[in-house]
């Protein structure tokens, strides 16, 4: 045993024994298995029982976001097809009984506990991996010297996780990104299924299978409360911790992240300015920037600036979405850019919960469409802005392909039935489906759909709130699909 333990040997076992109760009556706690499982369990179960490529699996996402309960979750599901609970271990590396123990210790007491001969069929799962120094080395050790044992871990520093399990365990990690709650999934944890059907809407020329509201009051009341408290399993189910927002997600997620997560592994030394800043920007989320704006009204230098972003994007704070012109080109210089949040709630968390009549609602929206869209990877998002001569305009979201440098489509996100009942205002959108010959384009309302033609362009209006249900739900197919 390392010469660091203070901790008796017992002691470490009676906690490993507390950890994992399956090993004598064959259940998860009851806190875990009464939870309702989230949509992405689906996706992350198979890579949990695949055997046949010798890789752990490295389940990373920002705080509270349901990694310990999606662990448990895949532990109830293994004893429920008949894994033996004694070959199934969990340990929560945060706990300071396992600080001076490497990964390799921890596992021999496991085996003792038990008194296994050896770990052939194990299922080991490390929750809050990044607790453990070099834990990258360790694992990739492990999954050396124990080839007929599967590992899974988590970890909430999604920015030195995803670094470190791509640079030291090429070949033998598999990554998988837990985001924030969508729309789709909240309307499915709140058991609201029944506000939702399957239908089809005109876009363009074609027709799309897409799910439809009977009753867009009732789904626009839920869409605000999940921009309100929607990203987060526990606070969605909870109403205690909804009127105690800014103190269990600014306590739990924004400071520990801010004051200890990105500080310890990035060596951050003004902690305070951090926090600061991230302030600044959860309360601007939306708006357009520049690094000479940014500089001048939170007084911090510019390279500072964008090591900040850098960190709280890799933390899974914020998304930053780079600017293109009227034809999707890019910009040679990098002079503005826009930032959200990954989620809607952080916001609320840090201020106050926002009604449907309130001037923010046009940026939270926004915020909201981005962030279903950032559970789909790879996909190269931008907005546009541009200005020629007198005229001028901007589009709130353009996909490009990245490989023909063209716009794929371009969505105009509106919290407004204005344009609805007067597509002609859309003036910008219109000039940027003429300069791309885009025959249809998409524009969302408050609870208005259909289509309207004007100057050869098609727009389909779609309500926000089933336009973000919608993207999750695709997200969702599509990742099964592959």
């Amino acid at each position: 045993m390392n010469g660091f333990s203070l901790i008796p040997t017992e002691k470490i076992i009676e906690r490993l024994r507390y950890e994992n109760p399956w090993w004598v009556n064959k259940q998860i706690p009851e806190t875990y298995s009464s939870m309702a499982k989230r949509l992405y369990f689906d996706l992350f179960y198979p890579y949990v029982i695949e055997k046949n490529i010798r890789r752990a699996l490295v389940l990373m996402g920002p705080r509270r976001v349901g990694k310990t309960v999606m662990l448990f979750h895949s532990i109830q599901q293994l004893i429920t097809e008949n894994v033996n609970p004694q070959r199934i271990f969990f340990v929560g590396i945060d706990n300071p009984i396992y600080v001076h123990l490497s990964l390799d210790e921890i596992l021999s007491l496991c085996k003792q506990s038990l008194s296994l001969n050896n770990l052939k069929g194990c299922y080991v799962f490390f929750d809050e991996i990044q607790y453990l120094k070099d834990w990258e080395r360790h694992l990739k050790v492990l999954v050396d010297s124990y080839p007929e044992t599967k590992f899974i871990v988590s970890g909430s520093a999604a920015a030195a996780l995803r670094w470190h399990s791509t640079e030291s365990g090429a070949g033998r990690f598999t990554d998988f990104m837990l985001p924030p709650l969508t729309f789709q999934e909240y309307i499915h944890l709140k058991s609201m299924n029944h506000l939702i059907y399957d239908g089809k809407i005109n876009y363009g020329n074609s027709q799309l299978s897409y799910c439809l509201t009977h009753d867009i009051k009732a789904l626009n009341r839920e869409f605000i409360h999940y921009l309100n408290f929607g990203g987060y399993p526990e606070v969605v189910l909870s109403e205690k911790i909804q009127m105690d927002m800014g103190r269990y997600v600014k306590n739990d997620i924004v400071d520990k992240v801010l004051l200890r997560d990105l500080p310890s592994l990035y060596g951050i030394k003004d902690v305070q300015e951090l926090n600061r800043f991230f302030t600044y920007i959860a309360y601007n989320s939306g708006n357009e920037f520049s690094y000479e704006k940014m500089s001048q009204e939170s007084g911090i230098q510019k390279d500072t600036l964008k090591k900040y972003l850098e960190y709280l994007e890799s933390a899974f704070l914020i998304k930053v979405l780079n600017r293109v012109d009227v034809n999707a080109k890019r910009l040679k210089r990098v002079t503005s850019f826009k930032v959200y949040l990954t989620n809607p709630s952080l916001r609320t968390a840090l201020f106050s919960p926002i009604t449907e009549t309130d001037n923010e609602m046009g940026n939270m929206v926004e915020t909201a469409v981005l962030s279903q869209w950032m559970h789909r990877e790879k996909l190269d998002l931008t907005y546009a802005r541009w200005k020629d001569g007198r005229l001028e305009g901007e589009v709130d979201l353009v996909l490009v392909d990245d490989k023909k440098y063209k716009p794929v489509w371009g969505v105009e996100v509106k919290w407004s039935n204005r344009y609805f009942e007067k597509p002609n205002e859309l003036k910008s959108l219109i000039q940027f489906c003429k300069s791309n010959n885009f025959q249809k384009a998409l524009v969302t309302s408050i609870d208005q759909a259909g289509i309207k033609e004007l100057d050869s362009v098609s727009f389909t209006f779609l309500p926000a709130s089933v336009y973000c249900y919608n993207i999750g739900d695709i997200t969702l197919k599509m990742k099964n699909n592959n």
